[in-house]
C-alpha cells in the first residue's frame, strides 16, 4: 500500500495480538500527523513484537513501545520512534475502543506508544491526549488483555501484566464497510476508569 497516494481515512489496521485481532480505523482530520506516522511505522513493522506492557483494567491498556519486545535492553514505556510529534488534541471523546497516543508531562512529546481505552469514558483524558483511531472490531479482544493479572510496577500502579501479550503485526488493508460500533452498549455498568494517566517516561 502506497501510503502517500492513499487517503488515510480509506484505511484499516489490523492489530494481530495474541488474543485475537482488533480492527482498528483513525481520524486524519483530526489527527492527521499521529496517523501518519501510526501508519508508516506500522508499515515499516515497527509495531511487529511489542508487548501491551501497561495494563490497567477498566481503564486502559498500553501498548507501542520497542522496548517491550523480546531481548529490547531498555525499560518498557520508555522507547519511542527516535522522533516526537506536536499534540493535535480534538473533541472527540476517550470512550471505550479509542486509540490514544501516549506522551510524557510535555503535551508535545508522544511517539509510538499509544493506549486503547477499556473503561466506558476516561473523561480526564479528553482534550489532554490525542485521539486519532478507534476499534472497529475486537473489543471482545481488548476485554481479554485488560483481564490479564497484573502485579505493581516500579511506580506503585497495579499495571506490570503478568502474562505477556504481543502484537504480533499489523496489517493495513482498505476499510470496510462496517455497522458503527457501540463500545459503550456493550457492556453496561461497567466501573468508572480508575485514576491515573496513560504516559511514556521521558525516553518517548
Amino acid at each position: 500500500m502506497n501510503l502517500d497516494q492513499t487517503d488515510p481515512a480509506t484505511i484499516e489496521a489490523a492489530l494481530v495480538t495474541d488474543k485475537g485481532t482488533l480492527v482498528v480505523t483513525f481520524f486524519p482530520e483530526q489527527a492527521p500527523q499521529h496517523v501518519k506516522s501510526f501508519l508508516t511505522l506500522a508499515q515499516k513493522g515497527f509495531y511487529d513484537g511489542v508487548s501491551f506492557h501497561r495494563i490497567v483494567r477498566n481503564f486502559m491498556v498500553q501498548t507501542g513501545c520497542p522496548n517491550s519486545k523480546s531481548g529490547a535492553t531498555g525499560a518498557p514505556g520508555t522507547g519511542g520512534p527516535g522522533y516526537r510529534l506536536p499534540a493535535e488534541f480534538n473533541d472527540i471523546p476517550h470512550t471505550r475502543g479509542i486509540l490514544s497516543a501516549a506522551r510524557a508531562r510535555d503535551p508535545n512529546s508522544a511517539g509510538s506508544q499509544f493506549f486503547i481505552v477499556h473503561g466506558d469514558h476516561a473523561d480526564f483524558l479528553d482534550g489532554q491526549y490525542t485521539v486519532f483511531g478507534k476499534v472497529e472490531e475486537g473489543l471482545d479482544v481488548l476485554d481479554e488483555i485488560a483481564s490479564i493479572d497484573c502485579d505493581f510496577g516500579p511506580a506503585g500502579e497495579r499495571s506490570l501484566p503478568k502474562q505477556r501479550v504481543e502484537i504480533r503485526n499489523v496489517e493495513l488493508r482498505p476499510r470496510q464497510q462496517r455497522a458503527p460500533v457501540d463500545g459503550n452498549g456493550e457492556q453496561p455498568g461497567r466501573p468508572q476508569a480508575e485514576p491515573g494517566q496513560p504516559q511514556a517516561e521521558a525516553g518517548e
